[in-house]
């Protein structure tokens, strides 16, 4: 079997009790930093000294058959540094050769960079979206093809590129946008800050340090006059649409309401 093991992003006490249980147990263990596994097991006291096999993004393509042939008769416990494998980090080859194989994937559930500062930005949560790092190059053109998203944006970034990253933010989706900065999750240092682009890339320019994610409220939903769901609405009913079926599904697309667009439509037919 496969296991994804979460591991803390920062404060050891965020251990699970069932990852603290598999890394003392496991004869395998596949780590993005075999030396971080080390680490991680010396902080919590674990003696147990597995068999370890380094898997990077320089090498997990080529190293996913191995790893899948291993879980096909012991579980192979599965690391990265902090984190979810597979989520921004080394797994998702291996994981998916695994599902092509045959061979069972579980997970043991924990630390979260991207749910934590979801959860702490004060931003809409009922709906979001994880776009992992952010380009190097070209980041106005790429926040430009997400000037619509509606939902809530997560990213991760550099410390030494967050100011640049924030003020092609601001360039591309305006000044005002809404924006939290999660600096030092679950750590000593833990910072949260909120404002807008501008604000947030005028603070950043004074330099930042540590692990970040950065929040960014969704573009607001286009706003729709009646007069042009109105239009909307003659327009299906001259395709071939009944007054009423046009005008439920206009109303269903915009949030005008259903009456007005029914009866508005039928005065311009009198």
């Amino acid at each position: 079997m496969l296991i994804l093991a979460a591991t803390p992003i920062g404060n050891l006490g965020d251990a699970s009790r069932r990852l603290i249980d598999a890394l003392g147990s496991v004869t395998i263990i596949a780590a993005e930093d075999t030396r971080t596994a080390i680490h991680l097991m010396r902080a919590l006291g674990i003696e147990n000294r597995p068999r370890l096999i380094a898997l990077h993004e320089h090498n997990e393509v080529e190293k996913a058959a191995e790893i899948v042939e291993l879980a096909r008769s012991t579980d192979v416990l599965v690391l990265t540094d902090a984190g979810m494998p597979a989520i921004s980090d080394p797994g998702f080859p291996l994981v998916a050769a695994a599902a092509s194989a045959g061979v069972i994937v579980t997970a043991l559930p924990g630390p979260s960079a991207v749910v934590t500062a979801l959860a702490l930005s004060g931003l809409p949560t009922d709906r979001f979206t994880f776009e992992g790092f952010l380009p190097r190059k070209g980041r106005v053109a790429y926040f430009g093809a997400l000037a619509a998203e509606q939902r809530t944006m997560v990213f991760f970034e550099s410390p030494n590129r967050l100011a640049e990253s924030l003020a092609d933010l601001a360039t591309a989706l305006g000044d005002d946008r809404r924006v939290v900065v999660c600096r030092e999750l679950t750590k000593l240092h833990e910072e949260v800050r909120r404002g807008t682009a501008a604000e947030l890339a005028a603070w950043a320019a004074e330099g930042v340090r540590g692990e970040i994610c950065i929040v960014v409220a969704g573009s607001p939903p286009p706003t729709h006059d009646l007069a042009s769901g109105i239009a909307q609405v003659q327009a299906l009913v001259e395709s071939g649409s009944r007054l009423r079926d046009a005008s439920a599904e206009v109303a269903d697309a915009t949030g005008l309401s259903r009456r007005e667009l029914y009866e508005g439509a039928l005065k311009l037919r009198s």
